[in-house]
This record gives structure tokens, sequence and C-alpha cells, in this order.
């Protein structure tokens, strides 16, 4: 095959037809069509996985990647959590007690669950609670910290003491009353989804302890970060006691919500790549054109020696110049819109509702590549058809007729 020849012809009808300005026309547009389409890909694509991950990182925090539940009483332990922690020294555990509490001030009344933790290990695997306590430097023995929600309701100031009512009940003679205690508010959380900062509270897992009177040997769970909780889950099962102890994964608490994630940026992937095939039309009538209009030359160089495959890899590489230089401008704007969406506040999301006031935006290389490998597929499919329409030319009636 004449190299030379194909890059000559290719080159030639790059270039703006006069005569013919509707081809050049069709072609721009193709060319245009696609690098939109491909701008759009990266820039949605970007933004949906900025979105999964912001919502993975909040549910992590507040939901932590593995936890550990007792079947029935007493079954998590001091004993378990000492043998997990020997056991597995690259994870950390940080257990809980946990009940329903009313939240009462002077000025209104919450409800929510209220947890009790050991402060120091809370901090490791929790960073909205170390976000929060960060200042303070010695805990008083029954102090609370409230969900930004929670304080709202309440409308209490740091240092003032806040009577908490416990699901637990107290029998005074007769009858039953809830147990109550006052707690010292010192700080408050704010993770950015509402349905936790108007529910959780935090407290000290001693406090709680005397005030459920609970055995200083048991709770409620045992919260685990684990940089491969995947992975983990499988070795903690094999450790635990099966009969007496679950252990569950934050994909099993909240897998539903990042399925129909998932399934919402592939069914974005696919609509938004309709729009590189709509672009791709443009390619198969502008080079179908410009087989129709080139008739005359496409014979004169059948009929001076040049194989059907030289003439089928003109009208080929043609429309995969136009369409991959699409592409290339596509990635180029698309990657420089993630840049500016990044770096400058063009468009704010409201924090109350979303949690974060900046547009996430991250572009995992597995969707880049595919993106790129989706449009070069309909790029070259588009180009394929002109470019075998024009190798069945009949050589003979052109140049009789024409």
């Amino acid at each position: 095959m004449n190299k030379k020849l194909v890059n000559f012809i290719v080159k030639k009808y790059l270039k703006f037809d006069k005569t013919n300005p509707f081809i050049s026309i069709s072609g721009i547009l193709a060319f245009i069509g696609v690098a939109i389409g491909v701008m759009v890909l990266i820039i949605a694509m970007a933004i949906m996985q900025g979105t999964k991950k912001e919502f993975e990182d909040k549910l992590f925090t507040m939901n932590y990647p593995i936890t550990i539940y007792p079947k029935f009483d007493g079954a998590v332990n001091s004993y378990l959590l000492e043998k997990l922690e020997k056991k597995f020294p690259s994870l950390i555990f940080s257990p809980y007690l946990s009940t329903q509490v009313m939240a009462q001030s002077d000025y209104g009344m919450s409800g929510g669950i209220i947890f009790g933790v050991d402060p120091v290990k809370e901090k490791k695997i929790n960073k909205i609670y170390k976000n929060a306590t960060f200042n303070i430097k010695k805990f008083p023995k029954y102090h609370v910290i409230l969900g930004d929600g929670i304080a709202k309701d309440l409308e209490v100031m740091k240092q003032e003491k806040i009577t908490f009512y416990f699901s637990e009940l107290t029998p005074t003679g007769f009858s039953s009353l809830p147990k109550l205690k006052r707690l010292k508010y010192i700080a408050k959380f704010k993770s950015g989804l509402t349905a936790y900062d108007s529910a959780y509270m935090y407290t000290s897992i001693k406090a709680l302890r005397t005030i459920l009177h609970k055995n200083k040997n048991e709770f409620d769970g045992i919260h685990v970060y684990s940089k491969n909780p995947f992975k983990d889950i499988k070795k903690i099962k094999e450790v635990v006691p099966q009969y007496s102890v679950s252990v569950v994964g934050w994909w099993e608490q909240n897998g539903n919500f990042f399925r129909a994630m998932e399934m919402e940026k592939k069914a974005l992937f696919l609509v938004l790549m309709l729009i590189i095939l709509v672009a791709s039309l443009n390619i198969i009538s502008s080079l179908l054109m410009t087989v129709m209009s080139r008739r005359k030359e496409i014979a004169l160089l059948l009929s001076l020696g040049a194989s059907s495959k030289e003439i089928k890899s003109i009208f080929l590489k043609l429309g995969i110049v136009i369409g991959v230089g699409g592409i290339i401008t596509g990635i180029i704007l698309g990657l420089s819109g993630i840049y500016v969406l990044s770096h400058y506040d063009i468009i704010t999301l409201p924090a109350d509702v979303y949690g974060t006031s900046h547009l996430p935006l991250e572009l995992k290389l597995s969707d880049f590549l595919s993106i790129i490998i989706g449009a070069f597929i309909i790029v070259l499919l588009s180009s394929y058809y002109p470019a075998v329409k024009a190798t069945k030319i009949n050589v003979i009636n052109v140049l009789r007729n024409e």
C-alpha cells in the first residue's frame, strides 16, 4: 500500500472545500460534536464519581467500615476486644455503648441516640468526632457532644448542662420512671448529613456505663476501621464466634444506596455517549458527501493502479482524523473544565443540603479510559461504512459518464 499517496489525499480532503462548502462544514460539525460529547462525558463522570466519593467518606465516618454486634447480651466484651486487637494489630477498634435518649434544655427538646465511646480510640477512626473535639484536652466524665441539628433545636451554649431522659427505666416503688442525668455540653459536630446531625450524640463510655448500670466488660458493639474492609471482614468472621457475634460491613448497611448511584452513573454514561453517536452521524454524512463529490478522482485513482485497500484507507483515515481530533480536543476541554470547577467557585452548593459547598469532582482512570475507548469505537465504525462505499464505485461508468 502506498502510504504517501494515502496521506497526500487525506491532507487534500481535510482542506476546506470552497466548491462544496457543505462537505467541509459537515466535517467541522462532526469534529465539534465529538469534542463536546467527550468533554461533557468527562465532566459528568467526574461529578458522579466525586459525589459518590463524598457520600462514601461521610458514610464511612458515621457508619464505619466494619461493625461487630452481639447476638445476645454479653457476647461482645473486653475479652473479645483484646483478642481482636492482638490478632489484627493493623486494624483500629473502638468499643461503644448506645441507647435512645430525649435531651431537654431551657429552650427546647430533641430526641436521638447517644453513644458512649472511648475518646482516644474514637478519634482514631471517626474524623467528624476528632474535628469536633480537636481543642479539648481533658474530657469531663459526664459530658456530651451534640450533632449540629440537635444543638440548634436545644439552643444551648457550650458548658451548659442538658437534662437527658434515657430509655432505661428506674423502678420507684409502685411505678417506673425513666433514668435521667444532666450532662455538660462541650462540643458539637457537623457531618454534612442531616440524618446523623439531628440524631447522634456522644459521651464517654464510662459515663454511659455508670448511668445505665452496665457491666464494665460488656459493650453494645465494636466499630472497626480498616483500609481494606472487604478482605478484613472475612478474616474477622473466622476469629469471632459465629453463634454469638455478627460482623457487618458498611456496604451491607448502605448497599442499595451505592448500587443505585452506580446504576445512575452507568445510565448517564450511556445517555451521554449518544451525543458522540449523534456527532458521528455527521462523520458518516461528511464522508459520504466527499465520496459522492470525488467520484471522478476515485475512479481515476483506481484506473491508474490504486488498490481498493488504498481507497478504503483514505476515507477510513479521513474519518479517524476528524473523530480522533474531536476526542483529543474533548479531553483537553474536559480536563480543563474539571480543573476550573475544582479551583474556582463557579458552581456552589448549599452546604446544609449536600454537606459541602463546592462541587465534588474525581475522575477515575477506568471511567476516563472507557470514554476514550467508547468514543474511538464509535468513530471507527462511523468511518468504516463510507470507506467501504468508496471502493464500490464503478470505474467504467464514472469515467464514461462524468
